[in-house]
This record gives structure tokens, C-alpha cells and sequence, in this order.
């Protein structure tokens, strides 16, 4: 796929190869600007091509800090002479940051062959080992409070390219020491983060089952008799790859199952069998049955609300990996490896769910999930909408934004395409210094029913120009669409638009391939329509606040 991104490479070797697989593999058409290599100090004191480029900056640690290129000459140094040299390149990075979109910056290795002290290279206050760990550990400290600012791992990148990822040859002839399988690993790496920060991360896990979550069939076998954990290295690896994707839930991923199978005998091993570590609560929704595959995986992400891009489908047969690939365009379907002792490694490999911000929302999205189920089903059961809606007990809370939302709320902008005016991607700091102006307003909105508390879900970003309030940002997550809510935030919008001085409120959709929920709902809104995609609403009338929703306001 194409891709838009802007890169500017600054390092003090040359990144040319570098440059090369982010252009043509990794991210295919991405302009790359690379800065001539040496020192980088009058790099990033010049600063990238324009404020929306992302830079790149990988540099050598003898070259940051001459007191630890005397170190590894065997010279007594002084630590904290390393680390003030530290600082003072994280302080040039962070005002370079101040004119990027973002930054991504490698941290430092040794070539494999520098052994240092040997066995004494790890004893603090001698060994260079210990000394480069910390200079690590200090940059990382420095920029932790820039949340544009990003460190890539280059130690994963030399351990990943093997015992020739480091080239003396290659630096003596091209001045770049590493080999194109380590430039190959960090252009992909780049692109991965590239895809967090665009909101292209991956959301959901969509599994089969016999022979992936467990051996054998579950049909034939029975609920209990699936090769799962026991003194069975095989057994062992399914109960190992249930774990990982445990683990994964915790970073905000969901997990979802399309199987053939019998519904009832699949589901009583997953709640009864004794080594399974995933349980029912754990998938966000699931096709168990005998129709086609593709239509069931479909299904899924329709009850989830979220597009084939957003998922990734892992099967252990290649007709049905393929079959899906073919009919659900957009969904990552990965070659699996046919032995199940590397399932855990190959999950691990896939680069598809970096995110720029972990907040309490993903932690917590499995959970939400399981109550999400439990809210469709009382919603079967109910008689009318209106009367499902009243049962719920919704409510919303409005809060500022400040720096406690301020990395859901970003998290939100650029995750968010269905229930979306503008579809503006920004970040933390954009957003920040956006919401700072005096004539801007950004509001965030907490939803919890009772069934359980959905967090922080929708945005409001309102612009006043004289008698108008311009509607910027209105986004709200596809998780709590069609409980009123949408309503509710135009209530809260107009209200402060008319606090502001606003006579008239305008709201124009910027239409996409995916925000089409947005358009329909702001044509049943009862705002008047000016133009195929705006909108308008005069203050002096109030907007109703829907009788199902409660609404607070603590400020």
C-alpha cells in the first residue's frame, strides 16, 4: 500500500539503505528526506522539512558522548559526565520534536564484538556494558515526558539480523556498520510505529480453534480430551500461545473466535477445560458454527463495530486463510506455521498492534467487551428500543481536556472513523496546544450504564469566530454508538456554544469511505441542513437532552 508519510533521517552514519527500504518496502512511496551523516547537533538544530514530517534520529553513543568513547578505551570516566552529555542530546532531540509530527529515536548498541571488561563489564562504575545500559536508561528518562518523542529498540534489531547484522567491512566501505537485515528490521519497526500513531494498529484477534487454541478436534475428542498443557511439550505451546494472547488483551487488543464447530461442545471446553487460560469472558464476540467462514469472520467484526482493518484473522489451514484474505478485504491474515511450538513466536512477530499510548480504556477493553455481550442480550430481550434505552441508566460525564485525558483523548482522534466529524489525526502535543487557543473548547465525555463503565469515548472540539461556534471534532468510539449518546454531546456542544456567545452552531462532515454513521446521524439529528454536509443549529433554542441519559458536569 501507498503511503503518505513524510520521514526525515538524521544519524551520524549514513542511512541511505535505510532511507531505501522505508521508500520502497516498508512504507511504500513515503517521502524521505536524509540529512548528510556526521555529528547531528546542526541536524536537528536545523530542524525537519516541515512541521508535519516524523524524524528519525539513530546515532552511536562514542559519538553523543566523548566521555564514553574514552570509556571504551579502557579511561576511567566520570558517569556523570556521560550522562550530562546524555541530556544534553535529549534536550536538542526534544526542541527537534517541538517542530516534528513526531520522533523516533534508536537507542544505543555495542557491536557485538566489543567485549569490554569481559566479566567485568557489567559491574557498575567500570563496565562499558553497564555504562551504555545506563545512557539507555537516562535518554529514555529525559523524553519520557514528550509524548512525541519515541525509542525504538536497535539491540532487538542486531539480535534479530543474527552474527552478521554488524559489518566492520561495510562501515569501512559505505560508513553504515549495519547489515541490511538489521536496516531491514528497523524500517519495519518505523513503519509499525508509523501505523500506531495513525491509528492503523490492529484491534481485534479473530481465532479458529481446533488445532489453534488447542490440538486435536473438539467434535471428536471432546471438551476434555483437546491436547491442551499437561507433560506434553505440544500441549504445552497451546497453553503457552493462550497466554500471549492473554497478554495481549492487556495492551487493548480483543480476541474473537470464527470456528466450525458445535457451539455448545467449543464453549464447554473453554469454560471446563481445566488448562485452558482463555475463559469465555475473555473474546469480545464469536461465530461458532458450520456456514462459511469468511461470512462468519465478517459477522464478528460487524457485532464489534469494527472494520477488516482493523483485525487479524490466524487459522491453521491455508484454504481458509485464504478464503478469508480473498473475501474480507483489508484483514491481515498471516502465514501460520504448521507446528504448534511456534504459535508463541509467531504472534510475537506480528508488528501490527503498536500504539502510541497504553491508557486505562485498552486495559480494560476485554472486560467492556463482555459487558458489550451482556448489553446486546438485554437488548433482545426488551420490547422496545426506547425501553432498552431507559433500562440501560446511561450516563455521561464531561470533563475538559487536560493532561489526566489528555492521551485517551489523542488515542480517540486518531483511532476513531465511523462516529467522526472531521477524521483529523493529531498529537498529544497538536491536540494540546490546539485545545489551549482562547477560542477553542475541547470537551471529553465518559460513558457507564449498568452494566459496567465504558470510559472515556467521545470528544468535542468547538472553534468561536465572532457570533459562530464551529463543531471542529465530534467523535464518539463505535462501542457506545446508539445509546443516545451522539445526542447528547450535540446537548452539551450547543449548550456551551451558547455559553460562549454563539448564536449559531455549524458543524460541515468531512466525508470518508468510513464515516458514514457520522453523516446519517447528523441528517436524523434535527439540525438544519445547509448543503449536502453541513449543519447548522441556532443556540437560542436548546438541544434536547435525551430523558434516558443522565448527564454530569463536575466543571
Amino acid at each position: 500500500m501507498a503511503s503518505s508519510a513524510q520521514l526525515h533521517l538524521v544519524g551520524d552514519f549514513n542511512l541511505d539503505t535505510l532511507g531505501r527500504y522505508l521508500a520502497h518496502t516498508a512504507l511504500d512511496g513515503a517521502a524521505i528526506d536524509v540529512a548528510p551523516p556526521g555529528p547531528v547537533q546542526a541536524a536537528l538544530s536545523a530542524g525537519p522539512p516541515a512541521p508535519d514530517w516524523i524524524g528519525v534520529v539513530w546515532t552511536r553513543a562514542e559519538m553523543i558522548s566523548a566521555a564514553f568513547q574514552r570509556a571504551l578505551s579502557y579511561e576511567q570516566v566520570d558517569v556523570d559526565d556521560v550522562l550530562a552529555e546524555v541530556e544534553a542530546f535529549a534536550s536538542a532531540v526534544a526542541r527537534y520534536a517541538d517542530r516534528a509530527r513526531a520522533v523516533f529515536v534508536t537507542t544505543w548498541v555495542s557491536p557485538p564484538f566489543v567485549r569490554g571488561w569481559g566479566m567485568l563489564d557489567r559491574r557498575p562504575g567500570l563496565g562499558v556494558a553497564d555504562l551504555l545500559a545506563r545512557m539507555n536508561v537516562a535518554l529514555a528518562d529525559a523524553l519520557r515526558s514528550d509524548s512525541s518523542v519515541f525509542l525504538l529498540d536497535a539491540g532487538r534489531w542486531l539480535t534479530a539480523a543474527g552474527s552478521r547484522g554488524w559489518s566492520q567491512k561495510a562501515w569501512y566501505a559505505a560508513k553504515c556498520p549495519f547489515s541490511p537485515g538489521v536496516l531491514a528490521e528497523a524500517a519495519d519497526d518505523i513503519a509499525a510505529a508509523i501505523d500506531g500513531l495513525t491509528g492503523r494498529a490492529r484491534r481485534v484477534v479473530v481465532l479458529d480453534l481446533d488445532e489453534v487454541l488447542w490440538g486435536g478436534s473438539v467434535g471428536e475428542a471432546g471438551p476434555l480430551g483437546v491436547r491442551l498443557g499437561g507433560h506434553d511439550h505440544v500441549g504445552e505451546a497451546f497453553v503457552d500461545f493462550q497466554r500471549a494472547l492473554k497478554a495481549l488483551t492487556r495492551r487493548g487488543v480483543l480476541l474473537a473466535i470464527a470456528s466450525k464447530n458445535d457451539e455448545a461442545v467449543a464453549l464447554d471446553a473453554i469454560d471446563r477445560h481445566p488448562e485452558m487460560q482463555l475463559r469465555r469472558d475473555d473474546f469480545a464476540a464469536w461465530r461458532i458454527d458450520w456456514r462459511d467462514k469468511a461470512a462468519n469472520v465478517a459477522a464478528v467484526l460487524a457485532d464489534l463495530n469494527l472494520g477488516a482493518e482493523s483485525a487479524v484473522f490466524i487459522d491453521d489451514q491455508a484454504i481458509e486463510r485464504e478464503r478469508v484474505r480473498s473475501a474480507v478485504p483489508g484483514i491481515l491474515v498471516p502465514e501460520w506455521p504448521a507446528d504448534p511450538c511456534l504459535f508463541r513466536e509467531a504472534l510475537g512477530a506480528l508488528r501490527c498492534f503498536d500504539a502510541p499510548t497504553i491508557t486505562i480504556e485498552d486495559r480494560a477493553r476485554a472486560g467492556m467487551a463482555a459487558a458489550e455481550r451482556s448489553r446486546r442480550a438485554s437488548a433482545a430481550a426488551s420490547g422496545t428500543v426506547d425501553e432498552w434505552l431507559q433500562s440501560l441508566d446511561v450516563r455521561v460525564t464531561v470533563e475538559p481536556l487536560d493532561a489526566r485525558n489528555l492521551d485517551r483523548a489523542t488515542q480517540l482522534l486518531n483511532k476513531t472513523n465511523q462516529m467522526n466529524l472531521s477524521t483529523r489525526r493529531l498529537t498529544a502535543a497538536d491536540l494540546s496546544a490546539w485545545a489551549a487557543a482562547p477560542d477553542r473548547l475541547v470537551l471529553t465525555f465518559r460513558v457507564a450504564d449498568r452494566f459496567g463503565d465504558s470510559g472515556l469515548t467521545g470528544l468535542v472540539g468547538l472553534q468561536f469566530a465572532g457570533s459562530e461556534a464551529r463543531l471542529v471534532d465530534f467523535l464518539l468510539s463505535c462501542r457506545v454508538m446508539g445509546r443516545r449518546v451522539e445526542e447528547t454531546m450535540l446537548h452539551v456542544a450547543i449548550a456551551h456554544a451558547r455559553r460562549g456567545g454563539a448564536a449559531i452552531l455549524t458543524a460541515d462532515l468531512i466525508a470518508t469511505p468510513r464515516n458514514g454513521p457520522c453523516l446519517e446521524f447528523f441528517k436524523r439529528s434535527g439540525l438544519s441542513s445547509a448543503g449536502a454536509t453541513r449543519f447548522t443549529w441556532d443556540t437560542a433554542s436548546p438541544y434536547a437532552c435525551p430523558a434516558a441519559v443522565t448527564v454530569s458536569e463536575p466543571t
